[in-house]
């Protein structure tokens, strides 16, 4: 194994401060200790699809933070800066409007050509993932989010397919004024603009809140211009005992352009320019999208209750790509029935949790030669009109997809504090098509149909050690099918859906140690072993001008370690000191993986699974004194494969943001400035690749030194 290198030494070095700052506490009073240090809100989650537990009780990884008070001044422009810290994940912002940043969890969804695969997205409880896998989040609005909670490993037996780990995006409560307003308005580097207005309030038992964002950029890199319009709203209230909430997220994005990714020799001359294929084929994407969700929870007691989730919506995608036209319209609903039933037997405290979830997506999918960049003289069939988008048409049809998943989950205290979990979850996912485009034999019917099932057991235990520490072990499991594209693009060319290609299936087996210390500390340390069936891997054909396939490698493994430590400190330089250090190592390889590349057999077992670190360090500190505050944030990520053969790679990276703000201006606490730097020793590095792509086109450059500032006035009544 080679040296843990910098990045494992960063997160030791911090972990002895903390430990040393823990232990010289441990020594003195008790009395003087719960003065220095600042004692750490409860922390309960509802991710594990019951009423809010605390972590400590549940068998499983499972982060919570609450992102602008541990961070505060984030411009809220992506996910990046919201999932900075956490243990175990890894956010690949692509710096490319046109795709949305990778998320990975312990390698789920690493390799990610469009949207997040591998990993189950929920925003208060609603779930943003399609019944296929696919979880666009483009549309997501970032500005009221007010707390992050994570499931960091398997998690089917909750949530079915594409749960290789599950992100619940929470609101912030409403303010407790009748009614609140604040714009904020932010400037920065690359003609980045933002402007963000939002308005909130509590009434007796309504509550309600919105926001609308504006973002304007021409992009890191030549050829990523962006516009987009970003809304959302929430109205909640209490009703016979209910608990109800409709809620409301709308997106305008009328233009992004795809600059593509780079080689090696184009990456080192450089980093901003574009791909100068994506150029010449004009590739961006305009795209609308709206949703709707309703959610109603009644109370069985102290510990039982009811849930009912009703979700809809629709999208439209017009996407001019590199060797095609695509254009896609998309409607997609979804419900889930959940109950939680406490009960006694035998003696023993006993609680069952059971549900359904129903989900149906509903894609118009049309599909264009791209004749942009033809010259005139090459008139084709395929391109009766040179020097247009659009030439003759390849696609027209419907892809319908429709799951169904019932799940039950039941836990027995069977000593003190000894917890024994066990759940099941079967999922049944069926993809149809129906070709409206039939030509033999140049375009052969492509209907057909595949019904995809899963059987998700788990089961763990944790143990209680002492009211602020527990133990746990489980065994749980994840499975993936592939999307309804990546089923319909067949390498050979032949007509219909894949019948080779496999859903994904993976066992972790996994242990850790997480609570807090003299309520001060908070920590979390997670071992696991992960074995992954028929991942799914994608791949390129030489000639195909960037087309994504997939196929199933046989097994892979994963091991890896994941440290989380949090604290607030009190008296220091006259004000608060709030500090998070996370650290993963990632031994992740193929153990068994061959196939034909080029007309050649080649064998890939026991190389490294591209796409993901090995070591990832984040930490931060905040300083907080009266109104004014200091955030610095350090990320510090070792090397990763680009490709499955290992043969080339992208290189470490260590970058440092800091940002100063107040939350009071001019002796009013309603005016609230912030100045920021990311990337604060503008390093050139790549956090993105994408993965064995042709022509060595593995590279998706990140930004330089940002500079931004901004200025929010607020008032209430």
């Amino acid at each position: 194994m080679k040296s843990p290198g910098p990045l494992l030494k960063m997160a030791a070095c911090a972990t002895i401060i903390l430990g040393g700052v823990q232990t010289v506490a441990a020594q003195q009073d008790t009395t003087q200790v719960r003065r220095d240090t600042a004692r750490l809100a409860p922390v309960h989650v509802s991710v594990t699809r019951e009423r809010a537990r605390s972590p400590l009780e549940l068998p499983y990884a499972i982060t919570v933070t609450r992102t602008d008070s541990a961070r505060p001044g984030q411009r809220n422009l992506g996910v990046d800066e919201l999932l900075l810290g956490l243990p175990g994940i890894t956010v690949a912002n692509r710096y490319n409007p046109t795709q949305d940043p990778r998320i990975a969890i312990r390698g789920f969804g690493a390799r990610s050509a469009f949207g997040v695969r591998g990993v189950r997205v929920l925003r208060d409880g609603i779930p943003l993932t399609l019944p296929d896998g696919q979880t666009p989040i483009d549309y997501l609005d970032l500005e009221l989010v007010g707390s992050v909670e994570a499931i960091r490993g398997s998690a089917s037996s909750l949530y079915g397919n594409a749960s290789g780990g599950v992100i619940d995006l929470r609101t912030a409560p409403a303010p407790a004024a009748p009614f609140a307003i604040q714009a904020r308005a932010s400037a920065g580097t690359f003609d980045t603009q933002r402007l963000v207005s939002s308005v909130g309030g509590s009434s007796g038992v309504w509550h309600y809140q919105g926001d609308a964002t504006r973002t304007t950029t021409l992009g890191s890199r030549a050829h990523s211009h962006q516009r987009v319009t970003n809304g959302f709203g929430r109205v909640s209230t209490t009703l016979a005992g209910t608990d109800l909430s409709l809620e409301a997220m709308l997106f305008d994005e009328p233009l992004a352009e795809n600059p593509g990714a780079l080689t090696a020799a184009q990456l080192a001359a450089d980093p901003r320019q574009a791909d100068a294929l994506s150029v010449r084929k004009g590739a961006r994407k305009t795209a609308r999208q709206g949703q709707l969700g309703l959610t109603g929870t009644h109370s069985l007691g102290s510990t039982g209750d009811v849930s009912v989730t009703m979700y809809g919506g629709s999208r439209t995608l017009a996407n001019p790509l590199t060797f095609a036209i695509v254009d896609v319209d998309r409607t997609s609903s979804g419900a889930t029935v959940r109950g939680t039933v406490p009960f006694t037997l035998f003696g023993l405290p006993h609680r069952v949790t059971a549900g359904v979830d129903a989900q149906q997506q509903h894609d118009a999918r049309h599909e264009w030669e791209s004749c942009i960049d033809v010259p005139p003289p090459a008139v084709s069939a395929k391109c009766p009109v040179a020097g247009t988008d659009r030439g003759a048409k390849r696609k027209d049809q419907i892809e319908l997809v429709s799951s169904i998943g019932p799940f039950a989950r039941l836990e027995v205290e069977a000593a003190n504090g000894v917890w024994l979990s066990a759940g099941v979850r079967y999922d049944y996912v069926h993809f149809k098509v129906d070709d409206h485009l039939i030509v033999p034999p140049t375009n052969p019917d492509d209907s057909g149909e595949r019904p995809l099932r899963a059987l998700s057991p788990m089961a763990g235990v944790s143990w209680r050690v002492a009211p602020l520490t527990s133990l746990y072990a489980t065994v749980s499991t994840a499975f993936e099918t592939p999307t309804a594209t990546e089923l319909g693009n067949k390498p050979d060319g032949t007509a219909g859906i894949n019948p080779a290609l496999r859903p994904q299936r993976a066992t972790t087996y996994e242990s850790g140690v997480k609570g807090f210390l003299l309520d001060a500390l908070r920590y979390d340390v997670a071992l696991f072993l992960t074995q992954v069936r028929a991942e799914l891997v994608p791949y390129e054909v030489a000639g195909t001008a960037g087309r994504r396939y997939f196929r199933n490698a046989g097994r892979t493994e994963r091991k890896g370690a994941e440290l989380g430590l949090s604290a607030d400190v009190v008296a220091f330089a006259g004000g608060t000191l709030r500090v998070g250090v996370s650290a993963s190592y990632s031994e992740f390889h193929f153990t068994e993986f061959t196939a034909d590349t080029g007309g050649k057999h080649v064998v890939f077992t026991g190389n490294r699974i591209p796409g993901i670190p090995i070591q990832q360090a984040q930490a931060s500190a905040t300083w907080l004194r009266r109104d004014l505050f200091i955030t610095l944030e350090g990320v510090a990520a070792g090397a990763m494969y680009v490709d499955d053969g290992n043969t080339a790679r992208a290189g470490g990276y260590q970058i440092a943001n800091v940002r100063i703000g107040s939350a009071g201006l001019f002796g009013s606490p309603w005016v609230a400035p912030v100045v920021g730097v990311q990337n604060l020793f503008s390093r050139r590095y790549v956090s993105s690749a994408s993965v064995n792509a042709t022509g060595g086109k593995y590279f998706e450059p990140s930004a330089g030194r940002v500079v931004y500032a901004g200025l929010t006035l607020a008032a209430r009544r």
